[in-house]
């Protein structure tokens, strides 16, 4: 038994012994009457005493075990704290030299790091300097290059553009000069060879027109008045190849302004030998003219190849007035390229569509502002009109109605006439009515020709280098003057012309053999 119920046990005897003997000795000494109720009553007193003293008793030693265990607990607490603050010392102290250790350390490393980084960049920053200065002198190297084949491209250029020039003032003078003997040799043979020439020379033109377009420099000439649009189509088919087999439908009485003539005649020009050239021997070409609120619609209709959405695209893309890159051209494929200058030049719209004879049709709309209506617009044939290039064929029945034949073979053309071949744009050799034209009107009095040689007065000009310099207009001029359409004080000499009408029958009968006996190749793909 415990310490404290022992105590408790012997504290509950004492009393219970002690109030049990006063009790009985109470109840002893009390009367008979009153026994029994104080013997219940003393005796309740003493259980409750009894059992008072026993829980003091126990409350006491309760007490006292409490307080000796928190004494108890109070040294054992002292003596961990003291041995807790002890080892807060030590670990403080360990922690103090570590902390300094791994400072030190991390001190070191860093300035290890440093140097390190810093002989990085120091070498970094040579090697860039090294290859900066060598990729200074690559990059002036390719500068100096470029900039010596820019140079060189740009003299190339000039070289083209200086050489279509030339060739454009040859092909006038060299027409003008067939003009006239044209007008001066009767003979058949001759005048066959004549024309053939005429028209060689003025395809010679063109390409020269072209190579002018295409190098920036000055293309054809400016026609003093409006070119009524008959002429503009027969202009243009006088200098491709295969003219015999274009057909034209027109009905149109408008006029192009003079200054875009020229431009709307030559891209004009390379779509109908584009046609001609991608379209059986045999074909047609068809050329149609139709009047819309926007302008004059211009449509060339083949029966030949006919062109993918791709290729429709990238001939459209060609044409197109945004388009001028040149390096994707070839020596055959130039035709677009001079249409797509002239379209941004002249501001006209060009497009490709699949055409209803199965081939391709090329629509070239002119705008209003390129349009007159003058009430007598120049008509200028090919004849007058040496100085543009251009060598105008002509049917000689309606070319709205009347198709021309397939054209013959070498074998059969010795005994065939075509009188639908002969150049009738023009005034035909042995005409007594030629057509009001620009170069007619260049002949009169007070004409550009004649201010041309007032204004030079027989002095030539000097440039910078101190070469001779020559005046735009002069060769001409001065192929007008030696076939006498221009006399130095701009008096007009009529040519002497034959109104026999043999004379004039054969002359088409001979032209018309030779262009078939001598029927010209295609020039080149434009396409």
């Amino acid at each position: 038994m415990r310490p404290s119920h022992r105590s408790t046990a012997l504290a509950l005897l004492i009393s219970a012994a002690a109030t049990g003997t006063l009790t009985l000795w109470g109840v002893a000494a009390a009367p008979d009457s009153v026994r029994t109720p104080l013997a219940w009553g003393a005796g309740a007193a003493a259980v409750l005493l009894s059992v008072c003293v026993a829980v003091a008793v126990h409350t006491l030693g309760t007490a006292r075990r409490l307080r000796a265990q928190l004494a108890a607990d109070a040294e054992r607490f002292t003596s961990e704290t003291s041995r807790l603050v002890s080892s807060s010392a030590v670990e403080a102290q360990r922690f103090t030299a570590e902390t300094a250790r791994i400072k030190g350390a991390a001190a070191a490393e860093t300035a290890r790091l440093v140097s390190e980084v810093r002989a990085e960049n120091e070498r970094i920053a040579s090697a860039a300097a090294a290859e900066q200065a060598r990729l200074g002198v690559t990059v002036d190297r390719l500068t100096a290059r470029a900039t010596r084949a820019e140079t060189e491209r740009s003299a190339a250029i000039a070289a083209c553009a200086n050489a279509a020039g030339r060739m454009q003032a040859l092909s006038t003078s060299m027409l003008a000069d067939l003009r006239e003997m044209e007008h001066r040799h009767s003979d058949e043979s001759v005048l066959g060879d004549l024309l053939h020439l005429d028209h060689r020379t003025a395809q010679a033109g063109r390409l020269a027109d072209s190579i002018a377009v295409l190098t920036g420099a000055r293309s054809g000439r400016r026609w003093a008045k409006p070119i009524v649009m008959e002429s503009i189509l027969r202009g243009a088919m006088g200098r491709i190849g295969s003219y015999q087999r274009v057909r034209l439908h027109s009905t149109s009485d408008v006029a192009i302004a003079g200054h875009a003539a020229e431009g709307v005649m030559h891209a004009l020009a390379e779509l109908l030998d584009n046609a001609a050239n991608f379209s059986p021997p045999t074909a047609e070409v068809h050329v149609y003219v139709e009047e819309v609120p926007a302008g004059i619609v211009i449509t060339v209709e083949d029966s030949g190849l006919v062109m993918s959405e791709v290729q429709l695209r990238r001939a459209e893309k060609a044409v197109s007035a945004d388009h001028q890159d040149l390096t994707n051209l070839s020596g055959t494929r130039l035709g677009l390229a001079v249409v797509g200058r002239l379209a941004r030049k002249h501001g006209l719209t060009v497009s490709f569509r699949p055409s209803a004879r199965g081939g391709t049709g090329a629509l070239m709309m002119l705008p209003q502002e390129l349009i007159s209506r003058a009430s007598t617009p120049a008509a200028p044939a090919a004849r007058n009109a040496a100085d543009a290039g251009a060598a105008v064929p002509a049917q000689a029945a309606d070319p709205t109605t009347a198709p021309a034949e397939p054209e013959p073979s070498h074998g059969s053309a010795a005994g065939q006439d075509r009188t639908d071949a002969a150049p009738a744009a023009r005034p035909a050799a042995g005409s007594d009515a030629p057509a009001s034209t620009p170069a007619a009107e260049a002949e009169r009095p007070g004409s550009p020709v004649d201010s041309v040689s007032e204004s030079t007065g027989g002095v030539p000009e000097f440039g910078e280098s101190g070469l001779p310099k020559r005046r735009r207009g002069r060769t001409l001029a001065a192929a007008e003057a030696r076939t006498g359409n221009v006399t130095p004080g701009g008096a007009d000499h009529p040519r002497a012309r034959t109104t026999d009408p043999k004379v004039q029958a054969a002359r088409f009968s001979t032209f018309s053999k030779a262009v078939r006996a001598n029927s010209p190749l295609p020039e080149g793909n434009t396409r």
